[in-house]
């Protein structure tokens, strides 16, 4: 269910990513919003995504991920 969940959210937000990505974008968005170890995680982000300030801090978190993401590619680029 949790991949459900975070497969809407990136569908919506219309971002794409493989399945190690959106594992690691999942644990990484699950710790900054203190979601670990809630007694539903999966429930938690939905409601979270439900709620308009949390979505939009979702949004820009996801945003600001994929931004850092795409240096890291441009920085291996540039080391190659």
């Amino acid at each position: 269910m949790s991949r459900q969940v975070l497969t809407a959210m990136l569908t919506e937000m219309q971002v794409w990513l493989n399945e190690s990505e959106k594992q690691q974008l999942y644990q990484e968005l699950l710790a900054y919003f203190g979601l670990i170890g809630a007694t539903d995680e999966c429930q938690a982000l939905e409601t979270a995504w439900k709620d308009p300030y949390n979505k939009q801090e979702i949004e820009k978190f996801v945003n600001a991920w994929l931004r850092r993401k795409q240096r890291k590619k441009e920085t291996i680029a540039g080391v190659v």
